[in-house]
């Protein structure tokens, strides 16, 4: 990794090198993947990164990551409830797969764990980039996960749940899936657990052929917990990806997304809430690259900020001289309810073509006093109608997702939050 090269260890760099040399021996892996192994705990002896790294600015990592607790071999982590009643559910608990089920609905499953001790999945750990601090310290502790091959033309029927569920200590876990041509498919990963831990997990996604994909992350760890998350794509051509996320948990979260619309006439469809109170810090960076003609992306990011909760939403969209026809839009919008809280925007777009459409905005505002004299005037108290508007606000973009079977749990849980930190 291309970071600075600090002359002392941080608590939690050292804490990460001796968790290393303590569990090494038993994770998983051939030759090749031990070698990614320990090239990932070299980048980390070099240092995480810091504001001095560009992707980092808002970031500051090295200062920020403060808790690395011991792996817990014992600890019981139990399924929960999915988000969609009805799904089929494919749990890690505590970073380990459970028994992985015969094929269904065209979607053969396979146990990570098998795939690194046979070295099918060493290509996979290479590192994104010289600042991929998420994808060093996955790769150096990675132990298992799920892989799911869904075969071109199946139709899953109901959406498929793939939990990461922590209960304390370490949890890092990948979960690749390949979409075959034709398919339509929902996809919930769910990230959460109970207690005080660091979680990595790294999804890769492939999408066929004029497939479609809808992929929802979930991401509510309990208030002691690092979550760090990475979503990488790659759409073929005329795929479509809708990718919805809600952060609503975590006291040091870092969620990326890298996104390459690979196939001419791809679309990627990008809407996300950040629901962020106390004196958590969460930052989503999202870097998309149009690569080929006539793709199509739009982007929106709405977040709620109260106590003295910071935010980040860093958007990169890279517009190649090959991606002529490109239409692409980008909008991040921050409601403040705290004179303590923060919320940092960097939109940026790099275009090399010339017939393009692209644009980009940013807004940070309050509640409009306006809106809520509305509501009390017509009999509402001030705490229920700053809820509605704070709602209505964030509803919006779960509306979009127009599947009533997604749109109501996801409402149930801006409601339960809303009564945590209204």
């Amino acid at each position: 990794m291309n970071m600075l090269v600090h002359p002392q260890r941080t608590p939690a760099e050292n804490a990460l090198v001796d968790a290393f040399a303590e569990r090494v021996a038993s994770l998983p892996g051939d030759p090749a993947v031990l070698l990614k192994r320990d090239a990932a705990i070299e980048a980390i002896k070099a240092g995480l990164p810091t504001r001095r790294i560009e992707a980092w600015h808002y970031t500051d990592f090295r200062r920020l990551l403060t808790n690395v607790p011991l792996h817990d071999p014992v600890a019981a982590a139990e399924p929960v409830a999915p988000v969609v009643a009805g799904s089929t559910v494919l749990s890690i608990l505590n970073g380990v797969s459970a028994k992985a089920p015969a094929a269904f609905s065209g979607v053969a499953v396979r146990r990570l764990e098998e795939m690194l001790l046979d070295g099918s999945f060493a290509a996979a750990l290479e590192a994104q980039g010289g600042d991929d601090a998420v994808g060093a310290i996955n790769t150096a502790f990675a132990a298992d996960g799920y892989f799911l091959d869904i075969a071109a033309g199946a139709a899953p029927e109901a959406p498929i749940e793939l939990q990461n569920i922590q209960a304390g200590g370490q949890t890092h876990v990948r979960l690749p899936v390949r979409v075959g041509e034709g398919v339509k498919v929902t996809l919930v990963e769910r990230q959460t657990g109970s207690g005080a831990a660091l979680v990595s997990s790294i999804s890769h996604l492939e999408v066929g052929e004029g497939a479609e994909v809808r992929w929802l992350i979930v991401q509510d760890q309990p208030e002691g917990a690092t979550h760090l998350g990475q979503f990488n794509a790659r759409l073929g051509k005329d795929a479509k990806l809708t990718l919805f996320f809600l952060n609503a948990g975590g006291k040091l979260v870092r969620q990326e997304i890298r996104v390459s619309a690979a196939g001419e006439g791809s679309s990627f469809t990008l809407r996300g809430v950040n629901l962020l109170a106390g004196d958590s810090h969460t930052d989503v960076t999202m870097v998309l690259d149009h690569a080929m003609p006539a793709t199509v992306s739009t982007e929106v990011v709405r977040n709620v900020v109260t106590g003295r909760a910071r935010g980040v939403f860093q958007g990169r969209i890279n517009v190649f001289q090959v991606a002529q026809k490109t239409d692409a839009k980008m909008a991040c919008n921050t409601l403040l309810l705290s004179d303590d809280g923060e919320f940092s925007a960097k939109p940026e777009l790099e275009i090399f073509a010339d017939d393009v459409q692209c644009g980009h905005g940013a807004t940070v505002t309050e509640i409009d006093r306006n809106h809520l004299f509305y509501l009390m005037a017509r009999g509402i108290d001030e705490k229920t109608a700053r809820g509605l508007l704070v709602k209505a606000f964030v509803a919006e973009v779960i509306e979009e997702l127009d599947d009533e079977a997604l749109v109501e749990p996801l409402e149930r849980m801006l409601d339960a939050w809303f009564a945590a930190h209204g």
